[in-house]
């Protein structure tokens, strides 16, 4: 016998006065409202209705029993919402601030068909994993070197002039003794700031002769890609950001650069929902390349995932 639900009955045809009516209050037919009010006197061993006239009164044992059956249904519906709050429970996950808005969105409404609540934060490489480190955020999706990451995004060099070659080669861009050519810069945005990026790209110019100021961090991604469609200069980008900004793209000849990206999350289950569910989602946030599936190595707040040394 379900006691809930024959509590359920026995309340609203008590509230009614009338099995019939008490029933269409419950949602359920007469004969159903009937079998369940028996089962629970059955149950009980004592009637809860008189039925010896055409009224539906309470038997003293039925008054008796009628306030601990409504708190039985109103905890049964207390905790039908406290549970329908739970399975909503805001998962909270910081982002790359470069995702484009209306992925991010298609990202958020793939996760509300699989029945998980995510809001997103987006931020800076060095804010996500504080926010995951003070436990602001749920999770975070953050930056990790291309051998420990879940998500890869090949980056390359964009321009607003198309290049001669199907590589770049850094030595191109080697200012000549006269000075007369100007100094082309490689602008590094804010996400790529990372050492693992960062740090490569730095000793490449320098072995060919770049010079220290050619290859720099630009203040913001906008900054940056202004820079690269109003002058000679180059950012280093993604291909799905180069064709947002309208630049043309170009890996780098013999040095592959990759942003990384793994989960970092507080619960399992979380990491799981991010890393397997809505793997694909995510890969389209990021413009990470292939389907690679392999279960992500995020680690906690408290240990953040393992960068390998640059």
């Amino acid at each position: 016998m379900d006691v809930v639900a024959a509590c359920r009955a026995f309340v609203a045809v008590s509230g009614h006065g009338s099995f019939t009516s008490g029933a269409a209050a419950a949602g359920i037919p007469q004969s159903v409202a009937s079998r369940r009010i028996a089962a629970l006197e059955e149950h009980f061993g004592a009637r809860l209705f008189d039925r010896s006239s055409r009224a539906v009164r309470l038997t003293p044992f039925g008054q008796d029993m009628l306030p601990t059956a409504r708190r039985l249904v109103d905890l049964a519906d207390a905790m039908a919402d406290d549970a329908e709050r739970a399975r909503l429970r805001p998962l909270r996950v910081a982002v790359p601030d470069i995702c484009p808005p209306n992925r991010l969105a298609a990202l958020v409404a793939a996760a509300r068909r699989q029945r998980i609540h995510v809001e997103v934060r987006p931020a800076g490489p060095d804010e996500r994993a504080r926010l995951c480190r003070t436990l602001e955020v749920g999770a975070g999706i953050v930056a990790v070197p291309n051998g420990t990451a879940s998500w890869r995004v090949p980056l390359g060099l964009a321009a607003r002039t198309p290049f001669p070659a199907p590589t770049v080669f850094l030595e191109t861009l080697r200012t000549g003794r006269s000075g007369a050519q100007a100094r082309r810069r490689i602008l590094i945005q804010p996400e790529d700031d990372v050492p693992h990026l960062r740090d490569p790209l730095t000793r490449a110019g320098q072995s060919v002769g770049l010079a220290p100021a050619q290859v720099t961090v630009a203040p913001s991604l906008v900054d940056a890609a202004a820079a690269a469609l109003s002058s000679p200069d180059l950012l280093l980008c993604s291909r799905q950001q180069a064709e947002d900004f309208g630049l043309h793209w170009r890996p780098l000849a013999g040095l592959r650069l990759q942003r990384g990206y793994d989960v970092a999350a507080g619960l399992r289950e979380d990491l799981d929902q991010l890393g397997t569910v809505l793997h694909a989602d995510i890969a389209r946030c990021l413009g990470a390349t292939g389907d690679d599936r392999r279960p992500p190595r995020g680690g906690t707040p408290d240990e953040p995932p393992v960068e390998e040394p640059a």
